[in-house]
Order: C-alpha cells, then structure tokens, then sequence
C-alpha cells in the first residue's frame, strides 16, 4: 500500500514544535498583570499550537497528529535537558549573568514533570475530542470541533499544570487566578482566530486532497503509527 505523501504535514509539524518551544521556553516563567488582568505570559502564544493541533486531526486525522504531539513531547524533554545541563555548567570568572540566565531558565524538576504531564494529556484530549466530534457532526460544524476540543484540552492542561507545578510555592489563590485566567485566555484565543483556522483548514483540505475521518482509529496515544 502506497503512504500518502503531503505538500504541508511536515511544514505543518515545524510550526507547531516551534511555537510550542518558544511558549515554554521564553513565556512559561513570566506573570504578567495587564489592566489588572494577572496571567502567565506564555498563554498569549501557547494556545497557537492547539489551533495547530486541531487543524492537524481535521485534515490529517488523529494518527498524524499524534505523531506531531509525540514530537513536541521530544523537543521539550531535549530543551528542558539542555536548560538544566546550561545552567549547570560553571560560568567563567568574567561573566557575571549566572544569576539571571537561573532565573529565567533554571526550570526546576517539579515545573518541568508538570509541563510535560499537562502537555501530553492536553493534546491528546484535544485531538481526540475534535475526531470523535467531526465524526458525530459528519463534518459539519467545524467551529463546535475546534471550540469544544480546546475546553476540553486546555482544561485538562491546566488543570495538571498549575497545581502540579506551582502549589506551595505560589500562594493558592494566585495559583487559582493564573489558572482561570489563563484557561480562560486559552479558550477566548480559540473563539476569536476561528475564521483563520477556517482558511487554513480548508486551504489545507484544497491542497492536500485530504479530509480525513477517524472512523477506524486506533485512539491509544502510546503509539506514532501512521
């Protein structure tokens, strides 16, 4: 049996381990308070990569985007690796950064079981979610699939990250506002780019002769088959 072959899957992949990276690398250590509004910084670009994961079932169906997930999974276990083994190293006598570049990347152990965990069972819900939802709607009613499946994932995400990564070391009620804030940053983002994520989806569909249904889809996430 010939393997399908696409013009964007791989492009696609790219883009999502990128912002994914970026997202915890650069915004995941940072509270931000805007108009009295608190919540982490990353939220504002993290909630990118589950449009790209949505995207990546409705087109390509669930085995494909777990494959991607797998990846992001990988790129972040090697960036927390490389975080931990930088900052060990001994910093030479003329630099006098050391501090700074602990604070911004010396994740701890507990914060980066905590991203790992949230992320994994985060997208997997999501991806799920929206393959079970486009086959119950027949394919109709893509903004339900996408809207639906972020509630569910990024609710899941959040859910596991915060206390896991945060109590006892935050107040709990700054450990409450963040998570909502953010949970509810995650989903508004969802709502409002949904016309982009209709041009994409569909240019997607258009251009890779692609509508894929998961009908007959092994749903364990423990596995990157195709």
């Amino acid at each position: 049996m010939t393997r399908r072959v696409y013009k964007y899957y791989d492009l696609v992949m790219a883009l999502f381990v990128t912002i994914l990276l970026c997202s915890n690398v650069i915004g995941a250590a940072k509270v931000a308070t805007v108009w009295g509004f608190t919540f982490g910084a990353g939220v504002l670009f993290f909630p990118i990569s589950y449009i790209f994961n949505d995207v990546l079932t409705e087109v390509y169906g669930y085995a494909r985007a777990r494959k991607v997930v797998w990846a992001g999974f990988g790129a972040i276990i090697f960036a927390s690796f490389m975080s931990w083994v930088v900052v060990a190293l001994p910093p030479a006598t003329a630099w006098n950064d050391q501090r700074a570049y602990e604070a911004v990347f010396g994740q701890t152990p507990r914060i980066v079981f905590a991203s790992l965990t949230a992320f994994f069972v985060g997208e997997f819900a999501n991806s799920y979610v929206l393959a079970k939802l486009k086959v119950k709607t027949g394919g109709k009613y893509l903004w339900i699939r996408t809207i639906g499946s972020t509630i569910v994932g990024e609710g899941v995400d959040s859910i596991v990250f915060y206390p896991v990564a945060f109590l006892g070391v935050w107040e709990p009620a700054l450990v409450m506002q963040v998570m909502i804030s953010n949970y509810a940053i995650k989903v508004g983002w969802e709502a409002l780019i949904t016309p982009v994520t209709y041009r994409v989806v569909n240019f997607l569909k258009r251009a890779e002769d692609e509508d894929f249904f998961d009908r007959d889809t092994n749903f364990t996430p423990f596995s990157i088959q195709v």
